[in-house]
């Protein structure tokens, strides 16, 4: 069965200009308007596309994709209780993007509605993809910066599963949102220079800010209000 809350449209870029100046893309309306390719380019409130959001049950295919790399015999989930969201967000690039996140079928309503509020407040992220394209390496995902959510692994350093395994945690933009303890150790190394949470960074994560806000809005909790260590590229629905 297919839950679809707003289905979702492919952009497409209109062919490069000829002139001097390269062109601005433009996106193409659901019912095939070029919503701009002028000299002067509209205001992004008029020709941004709507968001669009979907939730899926795991359809054979990507099962076969995410057994043995992201999912294994022996998680604490199986794939029945997964869904797989479809996502408009906002880049890094200042465009928009397609982006795609595995969570937990009784998270998926809720995080398509925090996603939406992201996109509303054009919060960028600069990827997000399945980590079975990393390997399902977390190290490999947060170089990457990419932003994901499913990853049937333990907490590192303990035997206990992480909430990341059951689909009810998400990391955003670990770069710019790192891993952080009280002895100066960041994770992803590229992130050491967001341990100062005083910038106004693109992708950064601000406590009681809009993106904490969203989240709390559903019930997820951010780890950046976690005493030291501090996982500001972390929300989850029990706070671990």
């Amino acid at each position: 069965m297919l839950l679809v809350l707003a289905a979702t449209t492919l952009l497409a870029a209109a062919p490069p200009s000829t002139g001097a100046s390269p062109a601005r893309p433009s996106f193409v309306a659901d019912g095939g308007t070029n919503l701009g390719h002028a000299a002067a380019p509209r205001p992004l409130s008029r020709s941004a596309p709507p968001f669009r959001g979907s939730v899926q049950r795991i359809g054979a295919k990507l099962r076969k994709r995410m057994t043995g790399v992201s999912w294994h015999p022996g998680c604490p989930v199986g794939f029945k209780r997964l869904r797989l969201l479809k996502v408009r967000h906002w880049g890094f690039d200042g465009e928009v993007h397609h982006g795609r996140l595995v969570v937990h079928r009784a998270e998926a309503r809720a995080m398509v509605g925090v996603m939406r509020k992201l996109y509303k407040l054009r919060f960028k992220i600069r990827r997000m993809r399945l980590v079975d394209a990393y390997g399902a390496d977390d190290h490999r995902s947060m170089d990457a910066d990419n932003t994901s959510a499913f990853n049937c692994r333990l907490v590192a350093g303990t035997s206990r599963w992480s909430e990341h395994a059951y689909g009810r945690a998400i990391d955003v933009n670990p770069v710019e949102n790192p891993y952080a303890d009280s002895d100066g150790y960041v994770s992803p190394p590229a992130g050491a220079p967001y341990r100062d949470r005083s910038q106004r960074a693109q992708g950064l994560i601000h406590r009681r800010g809009p993106v904490v806000r969203a989240f709390a809005d559903s019930g997820w909790k951010w780890g950046g209000d976690w005493s030291w260590p501090k996982d500001y590229q972390h929300f989850s629905v029990t706070g671990s």
